[in-house]
């Protein structure tokens, strides 16, 4: 419930502090006295979209501030708590508006985002003006209103539609995978054939040209390499060091120890020139070959290297990219299989979204009978008894909601053709449908204060005291606001200020006051007769009064 609301320097209004009640609050006044501004100022603490300019002029910003009570279970709860925001009992929201048009919320001395702000606001307050809010006036909004109401769980219809999707665009992509592989199936089997044959291993380019630059200085070298080999051997080094060895070995026992190590260093002398030996031999046969392996290799050499130019890859990358292209020949073999299985993934969406739709539907269609119902139990007291009230559901392009289209129409009359609400209905026959269509769609909509902006606007009389009489019903446990012109349905307010202008200087201000039952049985007077309060007007303000329902 609305509980305070204070307002500073806004459009023509200073200072204002206002004091709401639970029940049924009215606010009247003459025409352009501002009562327009209380809802401009309201909306903009609660982050609705409005003026672009609010501050009083002379003024360096303006500012406004709404206190609201916050019953256990409230659903603006939840979403406090998601954004971090304490909370006991009360909301405090604050909005402040600079002449530079910079705008600063805070909820509970919290600063706070926009779209928190309005997060927190709608489950606080549901206003009803000449420019409705919730396009109850625009058939693009009534199927979210009929779900509203219908309490329709739509997350099985959109996680159906998500998944549906999400198969269609997998089978899409795998269709043009592989329309894009039959394009170029010739080149990837005849470079796959190619490749296969050739069979090329990673570092066999290296490996090829360092035994190929070999064979070719073997030639070169070889001769040298022979003749060490021979002078290493028994004819050279070898049998002169045997010799030399011997010699000493016969002289060692007379020279008294002094040829032990020269004994000693030759015979490492010969260990090592046996391994040199075998490292020059071993060089030998490595450096024997047969030309015709050299013509082999410099082929496959060549023939490697060609195919890494064809492909621009480099030769060790051979391997890998033969790998690639089976991969992409196998894909497209086994192409035809995969898209019958996305194939059927997307049958089996299709089949679990239809499913889910077909039973949003049917619900819908239960709750839309459900309304009309409503409707037509809501009309009768507002003297239209003979008005049809009715919710078309056609079918619509598949979506995410569903498969429904869903729009208001009415009949003002029996056998008159039936239509949306804005075409069909006339100023006060609208108004009494939007009243109407607003008490069922919020009915359970608990903690919320209800606003309704002049929504008796071209009735009077009986009429408009229905319309007040519906008004007061509705506010009983709760809390309802209405602007109006209607005497009637102010006579029927449990709470009434009256809004008025008053010249200070060359200054127009606003002003708001509460009024006691003397001031009451004036203003109301004063909606009857206008300017000039009359007698006969003042006996007709004390009927009304006398009227309302203790």
């Amino acid at each position: 419930m609305l509980r305070h609301l204070d307002i500073r320097d806004i459009l023509i209004i200073d200072r204002l502090a206002l004091e709401f009640q639970p029940g049924l609050n009215v606010l009247t006044g003459e025409t352009g006295a501002g009562k327009s501004i209380l809802l401009d100022s309201l909306g903009f603490v609660l982050g609705w979209r409005g003026r672009a300019e609010l501050v009083r002029q002379g003024a360096g910003q303006g500012e406004v501030t709404a206190v609201f009570d916050l019953p256990t279970g409230h659903p603006a709860a939840a979403i406090l708590d998601e954004a971090g925001i304490a909370h006991e009992g009360e909301l405090i929201l604050r909005r402040v508006n600079t002449r530079d048009g910079r705008k600063t919320a805070w909820i509970n001395d919290r600063r706070a985002s926009g779209e928190v702000l309005r997060r927190v606001s709608d489950t606080l307050v549901e206003l009803h003006g000449q420019h409705d809010d919730r396009g109850l006036l625009n058939p693009r909004g009534h199927r979210d209103l009929l779900d509203s109401y219908g309490a329709h769980d739509l997350g099985k219809t959109r996680a159906a539609w998500r998944d549906l999707k999400e198969a269609q665009k997998a089978l899409d992509a795998a269709r043009t995978r592989v329309a894009a592989l039959s394009e170029e199936e010739d080149f990837l089997r005849h470079s796959v054939s190619e490749l296969d044959s050739l069979a090329p291993e990673p570092g066999e380019d290296e490996a090829l040209d360092t035994k190929r630059r070999l064979m070719q200085a073997a030639e070169k070298i070889g001769e040298d390499i022979s003749k060490a080999f021979q002078a290493l051997g028994s004819d050279g080094a070898e049998g002169m060091m045997g010799d030399a060895l011997r010699w000493l070995d016969g002289a060692a026992d007379k020279a008294e120890g002094r040829l032990e190590e020269p004994l000693a260093a030759l015979d490492r002398a010969m260990t090592e020139l046996g391994e040199a030996q075998a490292g020059v031999e071993a060089c030998l046969e490595a450096l024997s070959f047969n030309p015709a392996e050299l013509e082999q290799i410099e082929e496959r050499l060549f023939a490697i290297r060609g195919l890494a130019r064809k492909h621009s890859v480099a030769p060790d990358e051979l391997s890998q990219f033969a790998e690639d292209l089976r991969g992409r020949l196998a894909a497209l073999d086994r192409g035809a299989e995969d898209l019958a299985e996305l194939e059927q993934a997307v049958d089996a969406a299709q089949v679990a979204y239809d499913t889910a739709a077909a039973s949003l539907s049917k619900a819908r269609t239960k709750s839309a009978k459900a309304l009309d119902a409503a409707m037509a139990n809501e009309l009768a007291p507002l003297k239209m008894e003979r008005a049809v009230f009715a919710t078309q559901i056609s079918p619509a392009d598949p979506g995410p909601g569903g498969v429904d289209a869903v729009a208001f129409e009415v009949a003002t009359n029996p056998g008159a053709p039936a239509g949306p609400l804005n075409k069909i209905a006339s100023g006060g026959e609208l108004s009494r449908f939007l009243l109407a269509l607003k008490v069922c769609l919020t009915r359970d909509a608990g903690g919320l204060t209800l606003i309704f902006d002049e929504i008796d606007r071209g009735v009077g009389g009986a009429t408009a005291d229905a319309v007040g009489r519906r008004l007061a019903d509705l506010s009983r446990g709760g809390q309802v606001l209405v602007v109006t012109h209607s005497p009637q349905v102010a006579a029927l307010g449990g709470h009434h200020w009256r809004v008025e202008k008053r010249q200070e200087a060359a200054t127009t201000l606003s002003t708001v006051t509460a009024l006691d039952d003397v001031a009451r049985e004036d203003e109301i007077a004063r909606m009857l007769s206008g300017d000039s309060i009359t007698d006969e007007a003042r006996a007709a303000a004390r009927a009304l009064l006398a009227a309302v329902p203790g």
